[in-house]
C-alpha cells in the first residue's frame, strides 16, 4: 500500500461484541462464596454461642464449673451479671458470667 493511503476495514472482520451479562450472573461467584461462608463458619458459631449462653443461664448455686483460665469452683451465689465462687474452703471470688467455660459433670 502506498504511503498516505489508509486501509478500509472489511465489514464483519472486527472483534465480535461481547454479549451483555446479567448483573446477577456477575455477582453469582460472590453470592456463592457468602453462602458457603454462612453455612461453614457463621451458622455453626451462632449455634455454639446459643448453646454456651443457655448453659450459663441454667447455672445455679451448688453447680461446679470451670472458668476460662482453668480454675475450678463451686457456685455459692448467682447474681445478674456475676457469680460468687468458692474455689477453696473459705475462699470466695466474684467472676463475670462470661468467664465460665463449662459445667463440671
Amino acid at each position: 500500500m502506498p504511503f498516505g493511503q489508509t486501509q478500509t476495514p472489511i465489514a464483519g472482520a472486527g472483534p465480535a461484541p461481547a454479549a451483555p451479562q446479567s448483573a446477577l450472573l456477575g455477582f453469582m461467584p460472590l453470592i456463592l462464596i457468602f453462602v458457603i461462608f454462612y453455612f461453614l463458619l457463621i451458622l455453626p458459631q451462632q449455634r455454639k454461642q446459643k448453646k454456651q449462653q443457655a448453659m450459663i443461664d441454667s447455672l445455679k448455686s451448688g453447680d461446679e464449673i470451670v472458668m476460662l483460665g482453668g480454675l475450678f469452683g463451686k457456685i455459692v451465689e448467682v447474681k445478674a451479671e456475676t457469680f460468687v465462687l468458692e474455689i477453696a474452703s473459705g475462699t470466695k471470688v466474684k467472676i463475670s458470667r462470661s468467664a465460665v467455660s463449662h459445667k463440671v459433670q
